[in-house]
Order: C-alpha cells, then sequence, then structure tokens
C-alpha cells in the first residue's frame, strides 16, 4: 500500500457522522479498494464542545476553521456535507482551484451554481463528484454521466423527495388529507420541523436541474425549473385518481424536445401529477425514491431504493470517495463536465402535458357545450368526461360536478382553458386542476 489518502471533512451532522462511522467500520476494506488506506486529516464543525457520542474519532481532529483545512497541504480530498450556498461554495472553490478533489453532497448549491464548481474543477485538475446530491444511495448520477454517455437519453421521470412521497402514498392509502399526512410524516420523523422545501417542490426542482444537466448535456439550474408542490393536493383529488385507476405523485420530469421554432431543447418541471397505477413508479410508496429513465437505445431504465437519510447518504459519499482516491493514485482524473449540447430550457408554457379538470357546474341544458367550447378556442382537445352531482349543500341547490381529462396539448394553452372556465357564470368553481402522465 501506499501513503494515505487524506480527507477532510466538512460537516458532521447526521450524514456526516455516518461517514466517519463508514470509514472506520469498513477501513481495511476501503484501503483495499482504493490501494491505500484512508485517512480523515480533519474535521471542520460550528460547535466544537457538541457531544458527539462514541464517534469513533480523535477529538483532535475537530476545528472550526474550515478554510484553514481545506488549504492544508496534506489534505487531498475534500467531502462537504454541510449543505446550503455559502460558505460551502467558496470553501469548495478554494479547494478545486488547488487541484483537490472534491466529493459534496450539495443539492442546493449544485442546482444554483454548479457552473462555479465545474469550472473550478477545470481550473485546478481535480475532480468534483456529487452522486449523493440526488436520491441518497441509489446510483443513478454515476450512470447517467458514464454508463448511458454513448446513449441518447430523452426523459427523465423521478419521485425524488421521500417525505412528499410518504405524504401522498399515506393520502392515498387512508383517504387522508394533506395536513392529517404531513402531521403523520412529521410525527414519523420523515418530515422536518419547517417542511417548505420539500411540500413546495423546492427540493425535488434543484434535484430535476441536477438530472437535466447530466441527461442532456447542457446547465440547468434550479431556477430554469418550474415548480409547484403538493399543498394543494386534496383528499378529494385522490379519490378522483383512483377513479381514474391512477395515483398522484410529485414528479420531476426533463424531457428533451422541440421548442417553438423547432430547435432542440430541454423542459424540465417538478409538479404533483397523476398516473396510472399500472405505472413503474406508481407501485414506489413510503419515504423511497426511484427514477425512470427513457433512453433511444437502451430503452426503458428503473433505479429505486432510499433516497435519504444519514446512512444511505453516507453510502454514496464514500463511493464517491473511493472512486476519486483511486483516480488520484492513478495520477488521472475523472472525465470532466460534459455540457457540450448547451440546450436552451423551454418555458413551462411550450410543455405538453394533460389535464385532470374538475367543475363544479350549474346543473342545468347547455352546460357541457359552454365548456367544450372553452376547450375548443384553445385548440385543446377533451380525452374523457365525467358527470354527477355535487356533494352537499351544493348539490341541493341543482348544481353539477364534471370532471374533464384532456388529450396532450401545450402548458400555456391548458392555463388559459382553465382561466377562462373561472370566468363563466355557470362554472361554480374549478374545484381543482392537476396534470395527468405517463400514458392514461
Amino acid at each position: 500500500m501506499t501513503s494515505p489518502v487524506r480527507l477532510a471533512l466538512l460537516g458532521c451532522g447526521t450524514v456526516g457522522a455516518e461517514v466517519v462511522r463508514l470509514l472506520h467500520e469498513q477501513s481495511a476494506d476501503l484501503a483495499a479498494r482504493v490501494g491505500a488506506p484512508l485517512e480523515i486529516a480533519g474535521i471542520a464543525v460550528r460547535r466544537l464542545g457538541r457531544d458527539r457520542g462514541d464517534l469513533p474519532v480523535d477529538p483532535a481532529l475537530f476545528t472550526t476553521d474550515a478554510l484553514g483545512l481545506i488549504k492544508r497541504d496534506d489534505v487531498d480530498v475534500v467531502v462537504e456535507v454541510v449543505g446550503g450556498i455559502e460558505p460551502a461554495r467558496g470553501w469548495l472553490v478554494e479547494a478545486l482551484r488547488a487541484g483537490k478533489s472534491v466529493v459534496t453532497a450539495n443539492k442546493a448549491l449544485l442546482a444554483e451554481d454548479g457552473g462555479t464548481l465545474h469550472d473550478a474543477a477545470a481550473e485546478g485538475g481535480g475532480d468534483l463528484y456529487y452522486e449523493a446530491s440526488v436520491a441518497g444511495a441509489i446510483p443513478l448520477l454515476r450512470p447517467l454521466r458514464e454508463s448511458l454517455h454513448g446513449d441518447r437519453i430523452t426523459q427523465v421521470t423521478g419521485i425524488v423527495n421521500g417525505t412528499t412521497n410518504f405524504i401522498l402514498s399515506a393520502m392515498h392509502a387512508t383517504g387522508a388529507g394533506f395536513t392529517e399526512a404531513l402531521e403523520e410524516a412529521t410525527e414519523l420523523g420523515y418530515a422536518e420541523a419547517d417542511p417548505t422545501a420539500d411540500v413546495e417542490g423546492f427540493d425535488a426542482a434543484a434535484k430535476a436541474a441536477i438530472l437535466a444537466s447530466l441527461a442532456f448535456h447542457s446547465r440547468v439550474a434550479a431556477a430554469d425549473v418550474h415548480r409547484e408542490g403538493i399543498t394543494e393536493v386534496t383528499a378529494a383529488d385522490v379519490a378522483s385518481a383512483k377513479a381514474m385507476g391512477c395515483t398522484i405523485k410529485l414528479l420531476c420530469i426533463a424531457a428533451r424536445g422541440a421548442d417553438r421554432q423547432g430547435r432542440e431543447a430541454v423542459s424540465v418541471r417538478v409538479h404533483p401529477a397523476m398516473i396510472p397505477v399500472t405505472h413503474p413508479l406508481a407501485s414506489v410508496g413510503d419515504a423511497f425514491n426511484a427514477v425512470f429513465v427513457e433512453a433511444e437505445a437502451a430503452g426503458e431504465l428503473m433505479f429505486y431504493g432510499r433516497g435519504a437519510g444519514g446512512a444511505p447518504t453516507a453510502s454514496a459519499v464514500l463511493g464517491d470517495v473511493v472512486a476519486v482516491a483511486r483516480n488520484r493514485l492513478a495520477g488521472v482524473r475523472a472525465a470532466s463536465e460534459s455540457a457540450y449540447a448547451d440546450l436552451p430550457v423551454r418555458p413551462m408554457g411550450e410543455a405538453l402535458t394533460r389535464y385532470h379538470i374538475s367543475l363544479d357546474v350549474a346543473d342545468r341544458p347547455g352546460v357541457l357545450e359552454s365548456v367544450a367550447g372553452v376547450f375548443a378556442r384553445h385548440e385543446v382537445s377533451i380525452a374523457t368526461v365525467r358527470q354527477g352531482p355535487a356533494a352537499g349543500a351544493a348539490g341541493a341547490a341543482g348544481d353539477a360536478v364534471l370532471v374533464i381529462v384532456t388529450h396532450v396539448a401545450p402548458d400555456a394553452a391548458l392555463a388559459a382553458t382553465v382561466r377562462e372556465l373561472r370566468g363563466l357564470d355557470i362554472v361554480r368553481s374549478v374545484a381543482s386542476v392537476l396534470r395527468v402522465e405517463g400514458g392514461l
């Protein structure tokens, strides 16, 4: 064996502590795989006096000077599990420009300013690996970056947030409303005390940007992703989905296609959608993640597993550490960022999708004709219509419910249709609007 590969660990929270534990417990195996021992040179934390239990590490390794640790000559690889934009960005740019390899799980930073990190890696000649930033332990990013590099990926559709998937799965299984399902997720530890990043789709949008960048060889930022959360999904929506043979999932969808001028472009969006129960993603329950990849030569591929948690995320981090350590010993670096295609991101209005629209309407002759006329004016074709009496007091007043599912149309045309429907005298309310995906 050669001299050790020395690591600077930035952060020692849930994930960082698991990284330390795995480095200790699997030290012999990791050394055999790398060809040299992996040693921790230092661990940067916010507070030195925090109780870290029986963590198998020398307390003398802890420091609050992250930048000083990074700049040390005896550090070969920087492992960042702090999260957030700053100061993590400054730390990683410093490391990469100095020629050190970086392993990060920081999805927010990669989605907001991944280009700066890739540029710094190219300047310094080190590796930048980030498998743990999307879908935890699921080996997903490296297949996109390497295994499928000889293919043309056309679409990536995924469930990439475990909290929202648990909530929607609970609503589907029990008929509970959003608030009740969120309370259960919080009690079980699946949701944070402030669940905004999850339930409003910010977490999934960051991951969608990373997936789209890799799949389509273009720089896509979180700001390019159309984002909607699940807070407006109701028990009635879930029941309507069941009646159609569907379930509701928060999906990230990244697709390659032509824009209005016929130029190749990408569409990247995150929103709740109905999918048929026969779709491979429909059976993904609890807090699991799954990503469905469609490629021209490889066809349909599915990646499934635990997408969060200390141990699964640490597993992905250690996989990257082994890869970059082996590269350093061999004197090589991994393939650099592939953004040659530089495809523009289409606005959401150009995305092709379908709508499920539930309307409370007056129950009298000519209503369906008037509603159908609105769809026709916006060149949106109707696939199915269901009509029934309104529930409760509204039904007693002579109202009815219309449930309409459209054919594929540009999202702008569908949105304009809904806006006009809201203005009709015969429409008491637009009870819900959900997109429909997956070939129903």
